[in-house]
């Protein structure tokens, strides 16, 4: 049998609600997990990132996934999600389970900390691809495809009311809503507002481009991150620090991925504050995380920061200065993402 043809994901565009008024728009919540790619053929289950890395390694629980289809080979995207006791989606949950690669430490966080993979499209059915087709088609042909399992499942959708569905969200905990046009094919690849996601909260992915040692109780580890975004002409911005929302694994991680990384100078095109600089240690701008924040200041500074966590999805190039000039949720809701 053939092997199924490799896709990139379709991307979404941030804006409001006022972008998404009128008919024809399905309404979906946003998952807070990682994007992944799954491609079900020949008894077994392949997940791909959105910047193309094979996280499969990773989610051996999804391998059950592979008898969901009646045994016709499908290209499914979705995203990877841990749950919380409360039932919420936890970016920090998952985090573990993002890098971990040792076949008995996943073993064990995957009876630990296990992942539900929530389908929302079909890219590719038997022998045919099926992006070319609306929305409303690829939605049926997904609900009538994939059997719902114990970690994975495919969530609803609202026919408009993105009003009412972004409420819910907030009133749940989730991130937002994504807003698609019934008529809407897939393109692979790329960014299109006929998805628009409309968030609840400020968050941007960001560089890693050196850090401060702490003090007190963090004396001898990672004090703070300090952060950059690259703009159109690919200069890397200083855009400020984080030194809240870590947990201490968290800490010991970011020292074990930034030691090999460590260089003399500061990797930025600007020159960093004084107060800032001051016993940096600079490092490669290889690493991007997500961060969530109060608003930009006007120097361009993230006010209020607090770390998420590493986002091995993400390429440092797609952590752009852009991410500051939007806005999501209502009107006057200041957010990018």
């Amino acid at each position: 049998m053939a092997r199924l043809p490799a896709y990139a994901p379709m991307l979404a565009q941030l804006g409001t609600l006022t972008d998404v008024q009128g008919d024809g728009w399905a309404v979906e919540m946003k998952w807070d997990g990682v994007r992944a790619l799954a491609y079900l053929e020949n008894g077994t289950v392949r997940l791909m990132s959105r910047n193309g890395k094979d996280i499969t390694p990773a989610y051996p629980e999804l391998q059950l996934m592979a008898g969901a289809t009646g045994g016709r080979p499908v290209v499914l995207d979705g995203e990877v999600v841990a749950f919380d006791e409360a039932g919420r989606p936890s970016f920090e949950a998952l985090q573990p389970r993002m890098h971990q690669r040792k076949a008995a430490t996943v073993a064990e966080l995957a009876r630990t900390v296990p992942v539900t993979f929530m389908a929302f499209d079909l890219l590719h059915l038997g022998e045919s691809p099926v992006v070319a087709q609306p929305y409303t088609e690829r939605r049926d042909l997904l609900e009538n495809t994939l059997t719902p399992g114990y970690r994975w499942q495919v969530p609803v959708w609202f026919p408009d009311h993105a009003d009412r569905a972004f409420d819910s969200s907030r009133q749940l905990g989730l991130e937002g809503v994504v807003c698609k046009r019934l008529t809407s094919p897939y393109r692979p690849g790329r960014r299109s507002g006929e998805w628009t996601k409309v968030k609840n909260v400020s968050a941007v992915e960001v560089v890693v481009g050196g850090w401060k040692p702490g003090g007190g109780r963090r004396t001898g580890m990672i004090g703070s991150l300090l952060l950059g975004a690259y703009d159109h002409r690919g200069r890397l911005h200083f855009v400020g620090h984080v030194g809240t929302g870590f947990t201490q694994a968290m800490l010991r991680d970011l020292a074990e991925r930034l030691a090999p990384l460590e260089r003399r100078d500061p990797p930025f095109d600007e020159p960093v504050p004084r107060e800032h600089a001051r016993d940096a240690h600079w490092v490669e701008p290889r690493l991007v995380g997500e961060v969530q924040y109060h608003e930009m200041t006007g120097d361009r500074r993230l006010r209020h920061p607090s770390w998420r966590g590493l986002r091995p999805d993400r390429e440092p190039a797609e952590a752009t200065t852009a991410q500051f000039e939007t806005t999501t949720g209502r009107d006057g809701d200041a957010a990018a993402g």
